[in-house]
């Protein structure tokens, strides 16, 4: 079988070139903001250099000259000019860029996002691609719009002041270097692989509390209904006390660091370094007095872009953690497509020694044979755990089977575009997703151009019409802003949406779980308007609705077990029968569920 996997390289980015990627179109403008901010940072030192020539021209013994004066006022002047002007500049563009970079990011993600299988989604919650795509994009901020200026002046500034100092006394120089030294070094030690580790463990931890809170507050309707409001956010308060215990840990191993780091760097123990270096030189008489102003004065910004790039060390190391995790959502490898596809011939559905794991060795499906027929339906039934769910979800494509193959009209679906697949095959699931659009933008979902009226028509075969004019502004309202569903309702939306898609193939998984029995009976029929030459696989509790099924599919432990027509397979006394009887004498007041029969027959 051929793919495009090999032809779609600057689509979806090997991991360790995403970030160099996404910096090469701005490599030019962080080259200018490198050097507009070196050009600042030198000028914001000349104002400094002209305090000390005018001090040293002040105290020297004899006439003042006057020409040096002002030179030096003038001097200074243009340096805070220069100083302000580039730094607004590099400040500008560096915003610019990470503005850019973020939407290169994010659009990047969402490309990528696009081509995942729809299976991986169903493994991996909301909250954690909101980390990813919204807070981990937004902390690439510092890597554009701050490190570049910091690092220039974390440069440039030291160099040029010792090169200054180096003219005045070199002894004196070395002293005043010592800060500058031990910062250094305390910082490096701020960066070891242990703190790394921690602040790793750090960040997991806040991504749970992320995860677990968008759960609770998604589910807490349903919680709150059936009083589980203590065990349901048991979760949400164990990731927060495990980000409280990370942190706590995190802050013990850097706290003494961190400040002896920023003790190092302070302006008193600077001044007091250099006074002490000073007053040793000046009272051997190995340095004037006058030539301590030099090193009071830059001794200082010697040490400030030091303290600066420490203090953004911080943001730096997130930049980077955060590069990293976009770097492996970038890593989960794309849904293969058909480097020539291929079209099916017809809607007949095959699935020839179907195996399917989500973890290796572990097999939740094997050895599945089966085969659906256009214009039948195919009910699957079996316990819970059985592996319905995830056969059904082959279908659409939400994962590719590990081992053997599934056909449509005589083609390997994976030998069939996405495009044209989602065409050819439509499904309702139990969990449904509305969008943030308009009731109608909702329905039309697959048919962005359908006319109004089979919007309509859709909604009416789905028994949503009604609820639909009920809203404030009927098919144009927005859900989430002035529309909002009931389960059942949604599930109702769902349902409508296929109808008007009109695949010849369409997936039900438990589509009408939410639904009463008045309304389940009204879908029912509607669904029965798609059955003439259409292939229906359909995954329900509710025996009533299998025995109208053509063919009944009976799974255990991811094996089919059995198979045949409901009447036929009634007859013959196996698991379907018992299933059948027990739910004939379940109690009426206790919901009917198959899907929770036990190995024994019983129900849990």
């Amino acid at each position: 079988m051929t793919t495009a996997a090999d032809t779609t390289a600057d689509d979806v980015l090997p991991a360790g070139r995403a970030l160099t990627t996404l910096l090469k179109p701005h490599r030019l403008g962080l080259a200018a903001v490198l050097l507009l901010q070196t050009v600042s940072a030198l000028g914001g030192l000349v104002p400094l250099i002209a305090v000390v020539e005018l001090g040293r021209a002040l105290l020297h013994q004899g006439p003042v000259d006057e020409g040096h004066v002002w030179a030096a006022v003038a001097f200074g002047a243009a340096g805070l000019l220069v100083r302000v002007l580039f730094g607004a500049l590099a400040s500008g563009i560096g915003h610019l860029i990470d503005g850019e970079l973020q939407f290169s990011a994010r659009r990047l993600l969402a490309a990528h996002l696009g081509r995942v299988p729809l299976g991986w989604y169903t493994r991996h919650g909301s909250g954690e691609l909101n980390q990813v795509v919204q807070g981990d994009v937004g902390d690439l901020h510092p890597l554009t719009a701050h490190t570049p200026g910091e690092a220039a002046s974390a440069v440039a500034v030291p160099l040029a002041c010792l090169a200054y100092l180096f003219t005045v006394d070199w002894r004196l120089t070395l002293v005043a270097l010592v800060p500058v030294l031990l910062g250094l070094a305390l910082n490096l030690m701020l960066m070891s692989d242990g703190r790394r580790r921690d602040q790793l463990a750090l960040d997991a931890a806040m991504g749970r509390i992320a995860g677990s809170a968008v759960e609770f507050v998604e589910g807490i309707s349903v919680v709150k209904a059936f009083g589980a409001s203590g065990r349901a956010h048991r979760a949400f308060i164990k990731a927060a006390d495990d980000f409280a215990d990370y942190f706590l840990s995190w802050v013990r191993g850097v706290a003494a660091l961190g400040a002896l780091a920023s003790l190092v760097l302070s302006p008193p123990f600077v001044l007091s370094v250099v006074l002490t270096g000073g007053a040793v030189l000046i009272t051997t008489g190995a340095m004037p007095p006058a030539d301590l102003l030099p090193f009071l004065l830059l001794g200082l910004a010697l040490t400030a872009p030091v303290a600066a790039l420490g203090h953004g060390l911080d943001d730096v190391q997130a930049a980077r953690r955060a590069a990293g995790r976009i770097q492996d959502l970038l890593r989960v490898p794309p849904l293969p497509e058909p480097a020539v596809p291929l079209q099916p011939d017809g809607h007949r559905v095959e699935l020839r020694d179907v195996s399917f794991s989500y973890e290796p060795g572990h097999e939740v499906l094997r050895g599945i044979d089966l085969v659906l027929e256009p214009g039948t339906v195919t009910a699957l039934v079996g316990p819970s755990g059985s592996g319905k769910s995830t056969l059904a979800q082959l279908l659409p494509r939400f994962f590719d089977p590990t081992r053997g193959s599934v056909t449509l009209g005589g083609v390997d679906l994976r030998d069939i575009a996405p495009g044209d697949l989602y065409r050819q095959v439509s499904f309702v699931l139990q969990d449904v997703r509305l969008l943030r659009a308009g009731v109608a933008d909702n329905i039309a979902l697959a048919v962005p151009h359908a006319a109004h009226e089979d919007i309509v028509r859709a909604a009416r075969l789905a028994r949503i019409h009604d609820r639909i004019l009920e809203l404030p502004r009927g098919y144009d309202s927005v859900i989430g802003e002035d529309a909002a569903f009931s389960g059942g309702e949604a599930q109702r939306i769902s349902i409508a949406r296929a109808l008007l898609a009109d695949a010849p193939v369409l997936v039900l998984d438990e589509a009408t779980a939410y639904a009463d029995p008045r309304t389940e009976h009204d879908v029912r029929r509607a669904l029965d308007t798609l059955r003439e030459n259409r292939t229906q696989l359909v995954i329900a509790h509710r025996l009533e609705t299998v025995a109208e099924a053509d063919t009944v599919v009976v799974l255990e432990d991811g094996a089919v077990v059995e198979r045949g027509a409901p009447a036929a397979l009634l007859a013959t006394d196996g698991r379907f029968a018992a299933m059948w009887e027990a739910q004939q004498n379940w109690p009426d007041d206790l919901p009917q569920d198959p899907g929770t029969l036990t190995e024994g027959g019983g129900y849990r």
